[in-house]
């Protein structure tokens, strides 16, 4: 029993947990109150900024950007004009105009 003569009987005691350490309080600082106010300012300054938006596109890109939006709308008032039977008959009317070459072969053994 001498081997274990040595070893704590009572509970463990971990830092920071229980009632017997509040914990120490900090102190406030001036500094960190400026560089509070600063960050709030430098929000707000970039807020401003942020609201004047600049275009920096060239007169190539906005043109170009038109174009393709035009484009976009013709596509889709084409799409919406068809209904979904002209659609098919236009499908079967092209089929129609392939050759055979794009059939799919016939596979058997038997024949």
């Amino acid at each position: 029993m001498s081997e274990y003569a040595a070893a704590q009987k009572s509970t463990l005691k971990l830092k920071g947990v229980g009632a017997i350490s509040a914990g120490k309080k900090k102190k406030k600082d001036k500094e960190s109150k400026r560089r509070l106010e600063q960050v709030a300012n430098s929000q707000n300054d970039e807020e401003e900024k942020t609201k004047g938006y600049v275009d920096k596109r060239t007169p190539a890109q906005i043109a170009f950007d038109k174009m393709q939006e035009k484009r976009q709308m013709e596509r889709i008032l084409n799409k919406a004009s068809k209904t979904h039977k002209l659609r098919v008959e236009d499908f079967n009317r092209h089929l129609d105009t392939l050759t055979e070459h794009y059939d799919i072969p016939k596979v058997s053994w038997t024949k």
